[in-house]
């Protein structure tokens, strides 16, 4: 049997995703598992979840591909994996977890990192990053660690991101794709790889280089399935484990976004706004441009951190009518709520929504919180769902232009992606905030595809990446903005919703101070 397909593993927030796909693009087999709940809060603002949890999710998601027809693990000649970002694991070096993992959403703040040094204090408050640095330490988990939990971290002999972690349990090394490493890390965005020797991010996190994995390249080879993990996964033995990238960064490849002047958005747990640039940029001051999914290349990304989960609040808060039918007809509640949006006119007669629901270090500040302002008796949860989406989109509206005025190049094609973009009247929206035509890729699982385009490559089917992407990326429906909508949301974006952040700091700040949340 020869073997000519590419298996993508997505180890996401909410499930695990274990993908086929031939040389052309094409899904020939998937299979998933939920995690329910997506992590577990011990305390409030806290987000962990158990790290083994996800290879065994991980190894049921592959023996799941194998039990359906026509899809046999003989066929396939790489696997790539693709993680979440910014969640960690404290480990020993045989790769035991010392605690469970800390996922991506957690909140907790360290009160006593480490001295950064009369040297390098004075360097950043000439740059005006003094409090941009103290946030950055205060939210470091390694540093929270390192504080409240500090005979653990002494011990603490691999302290990597969840796609180490597993890329360990795969290859028996501690190896990880340069194009993974987003958070708070060590890391030298603009190199690629891990910060010099005597660079201020030794200083600022409690991180031991030896604690850390050797990083290659995204299309490289981590090395070989043990025979371990080939027993388990149900696969050949040695079969190569191809470098691929972190989740976002898969998903921008697998939706064909290499040109500069093409937007990528994703409706995911974390929204977010991307370009492809072939050189590095901070479209927010001294915030690094993210790898992307190839050697050399960066994603400009602004990101709203709780984007799309916020239809999970809404579904588990108000759409107990569609959660029950859709348990009659076999569907998800999401389904169905496209009819809310389509019983409600653009702009949502007056109700916006601005989805600052977790505070970031930049934009908005730390003081944040999301607010909804224009409420009339006229509005019901229908106003309120449209809201939402229309503030998701305003908000990566906003993103867009801190894009264009760093990059001084007009964005002028939009892809939209992720489990909200499947949703035809949230597609509608963000053509008519946007003003531009949105364009759903013809595969839902754009990171898995983004994987399985770096698999393709490290295994030499294409000559580099863009080839790749060339071969296996195909654009699907394409929703035309509508010019009274356009109008609308136009007038709302500039005369509401860019003041709103502005005359409500006060008041949050207010809050914050008064209530202690958020600390």
């Amino acid at each position: 049997m020869t073997p000519d397909l590419l298996l993508a593993i997505d180890v996401g927030t909410q499930s695990v995703r274990a993908l086929v796909f031939d040389r052309d693009g094409a899904m020939q087999g998937r299979s998933q598992v939920p995690f329910e709940p997506p992590f577990d809060a011990p305390q409030p603002g806290w987000a962990e979840k158990d790290a083994g949890s996800y290879w065994q999710a991980l190894v049921e998601s592959c023996r799941a591909l194998w039990r359906q027809r026509g899809v046999q693990p003989g066929r396939v000649a790489g696997l790539a994996l693709t993680t979440q970002r910014g969640t960690v694991v404290c480990a020993r070096e045989d790769g035991t977890p010392l605690r469970p993992a800390i996922v991506w959403p957690d909140q907790r703040l360290c009160s006593a990192p480490p001295p950064l040094g009369a040297f390098w204090n004075t360097l950043f408050g000439l740059a005006g990053a003094g409090e941009l640095m103290r946030q950055l330490q205060r939210q470091a988990e390694a540093n929270w660690l390192a504080q409240h939990e500090a005979a653990l971290w002494r011990n603490c002999e691999r302290f990597t991101l969840l796609s180490g972690w597993l890329a360990h349990r795969l290859v028996g090394d501690w190896v990880d794709s340069a194009a993974c490493q987003v958070g708070y890390l060590p890391f030298d965005y603009k190199r690629q790889q891990w910060a010099r020797a005597g660079d201020w991010h030794w200083k600022a996190l409690a991180i031991r280089s030896a604690q850390l994995p050797r990083l290659v390249p995204p299309a490289s080879r981590l090395g070989a399935l043990t025979d371990a993990a080939a027993s388990e996964l149900g696969l050949r033995l040695a079969l190569p484990v191809i470098a691929a990238a972190a989740d976002k960064a898969c998903e921008v490849l697998g939706c064909g976004v290499l040109e500069p002047d093409t937007a990528h958005l994703s409706f995911g747990t974390a929204a977010t706004i991307n370009t492809t640039q072939p050189k590095y940029v901070e479209v927010q001051r001294l915030l690094p441009a993210y790898p992307a999914a190839w050697p050399g290349a960066f994603n400009t990304e602004i990101h709203i951190q709780r984007g799309f989960w916020l239809v999970s609040w809404f579904k588990n808060e108000f759409a107990h009518r569609e959660r029950a039918l859709a348990a009659e007809r076999g569907v998800s509640a999401e389904s169905l709520f496209d009819g809310l949006i389509a019983s409600v006119p653009p702009g949502s007669m007056g109700l916006v929504l601005q989805p600052y629901w977790s505070p970031g270090l930049r934009d908005p500040g730390p003081e944040a919180k999301g607010a909804i302002i224009g409420f009339g008796d006229v509005h019901t949860r229908a106003h309120l769902y449209r809201a939402m989406i229309e503030g998701l989109v305003y908000g990566l509206r906003a993103g867009r232009e801190l894009i264009e005025a760093r990059t001084k190049r007009p964005i002028t094609r939009l892809v939209v992606s992720g489990g909200g973009a499947q949703s035809d009247g949230a597609m509608q929206i963000a053509a008519d905030v946007f003003g531009l035509a949105a364009e759903r890729p013809h595969i839902a699982e754009a990171s898995a595809l983004g994987a399985a385009m770096l698999a393709a490559t490290g295994l030499g089917w294409y000559a580099d990446v863009q080839a790749a992407a060339a071969a296996m990326a195909r654009s699907g429906h394409r929703f035309e903005p509508q010019p009274a909508a356009v109008r609308t949301y136009d007038a709302l974006y500039r005369e509401v919703y860019r003041p709103m952040y502005g005359r409500l700091v006060p008041l949050y700040r207010r809050i914050r101070a008064i209530t202690g949340y958020p600390a």
